[in-house]
C-alpha cells in the first residue's frame, strides 16, 4: 500500500525518559521549628527537649520529613541533630530544607540512582513539558549521568526534539 501511514516515532530507536517517572510520590511532612520558639524568637532546651519526648509522631511515620524552620529565628544546630535522634526511628527519611527542596533533592537522588547501564549506546530523548514541577536540576542531573554512555541525548518530544549531545 503506497498511501500507507505509520509511525516513524514508534519505529525509532529511541528511548524516552520521562524525569516524572522519577519524581516523589510519597507525601512529606514538615516539622517546623517555629512551633517551639519561646515568644516566636528562640528555643529554649528544656522546654524543646519535653516537647519532643511528647511529640505524636504518627504524622511523620513512614513519610519524608521535611525539617524546617519558617521563622525568622537563630536555630542551634544541636536542635536540628535532636529533631533528627526523635524521627528518624518512624520516618523514611529525614531532611533538612522546605517541603519544596525535600521533593527537589528526593527526585535528584531517584535520577542518581538510575540503571544508566540499561542506557549504553542508547539514542535517549529526555522528555520535557510535563504535570510536575520537576525543574532544571533534574535535567541537568540526568544528562550528566548520561552522557558518558549514551549515544546521543535529546530534549523534549520524540517528534520534535532539541539535540544535547552526539557521541562522535
Amino acid at each position: 500500500m503506497e498511501n500507507e501511514l505509520f509511525n516513524r516515532v514508534n519505529e525509532s530507536a529511541l528511548v524516552t525518559l520521562n524525569l516524572e517517572d522519577y519524581y516523589p510520590k510519597d507525601e512529606v511532612a514538615v516539622f517546623d521549628m517555629k512551633d517551639y520558639l519561646f515568644m516566636g524568637l528562640i528555643l529554649k532546651e528544656k522546654d524543646f527537649r519535653e516537647a519532643l519526648k511528647n511529640l505524636h509522631l504518627a504524622p511523620f511515620s513512614g513519610k519524608a520529613v521535611a525539617v524546617t524552620c519558617s521563622a525568622d529565628a537563630v536555630i542551634p544546630v544541636w536542635a536540628y541533630m535532636l529533631v533528627a535522634s526523635v524521627l528518624q526511628p518512624v520516618a523514611k527519611e529525614v531532611l533538612f530544607g522546605t517541603e519544596v527542596e525535600i521533593k527537589k533533592q528526593l527526585l535528584l537522588n531517584s535520577i542518581a540512582a538510575l540503571p544508566v547501564d540499561e542506557f549504553t549506546n542508547k539514542r535517549i530523548v529526555i522528555k520535557g513539558c510535563g504535570d510536575l514541577p520537576i525543574g532544571e536540576a533534574a535535567y541537568l542531573q540526568a544528562t550528566k549521568l548520561l552522557r558518558p554512555v549514551a549515544k546521543s541525548i535529546m530534549y523534549g518530544e520524540p517528534c520534535s526534539t532539541v539535540p544535547i549531545f552526539k557521541k562522535k
